[in-house]
């Protein structure tokens, strides 16, 4: 465990906190999942991947969760191929926060159909993403390139209602990235709850 603390430490240290920038290499990270599994960037290069801020408290995500939404979008694009990484940043004792056993737990309530659910309670996963919100949604090419970042969809309401009518960022970018087409929008400024860092 303090290896594991040592080496956040050191990669936080490494990369600054710089943000995950549209165009710009997706910033490396080494982190454990909910199944106590360590996950790394470097484990899905060549895939498509989606990294979603999580925080099971807020009600912008659930917004999305209580609606289905969510879980709709991971398990259609997850079936293609993409790597879809939840990641929980909230840190100990603040909103949203859970050991690896709730997480399962949660997940498993929500009907969860992301890959990984990541757990970054230093933040120094959050931070090196420049993660402000929950959720708030990045896709990675295969190339390890950083092709979208902001908000999921053009509604920020907390209410399911819109769901329906809202354009969704991520599932535009992924459908276009997938088709070798151009994304035409890269970049959008994120709704939801801050995200829980410890400071």
């Amino acid at each position: 465990m303090k290896a594991l603390v040592f080496l956040s430490l050191f990669v936080a240290g490494c990369i600054a906190f710089a943000d995950a920038v549209p165009g710009k290499p997706a910033p490396a990270f080494e982190t454990s999942a909910a199944d106590g599994k360590t996950h790394k960037l470097s484990d899905y290069a060549g895939k498509w991947i989606v990294m979603e801020w999580y925080n099971k408290d807020c009600p912008y995500v659930k917004k999305h969760y209580g609606s289905n939404n969510m879980q709709d979008l991971q398990k259609k694009y997850t079936g293609k191929g993409v790597v879809w990484l939840s990641v929980n940043s909230s840190a100990e004792g603040k909103e949203g926060y859970t050991d690896a056993k709730e997480a399962m737990k949660v997940a498993k309530d929500t009907k969860s159909n992301a890959t990984a659910v990541l757990l970054d309670p230093t933040g120094v996963v959050g931070k090196a993403y420049g993660s402000k919100t929950t959720p708030h949604m990045f896709v990675i090419d295969p190339k390890g390139t950083v092709v979208y970042a902001g908000a999921i969809d053009d509604n920020n309401s907390s209410d399911p209602k819109v769901i329906a009518k809202s354009k969704n960022y991520v599932a535009a970018a992924l459908d276009a990235g997938m088709e070798n087409k151009k994304i035409e929008i890269t970049s959008t400024k994120p709704y939801g709850c801050g995200t829980k860092y410890a400071n």
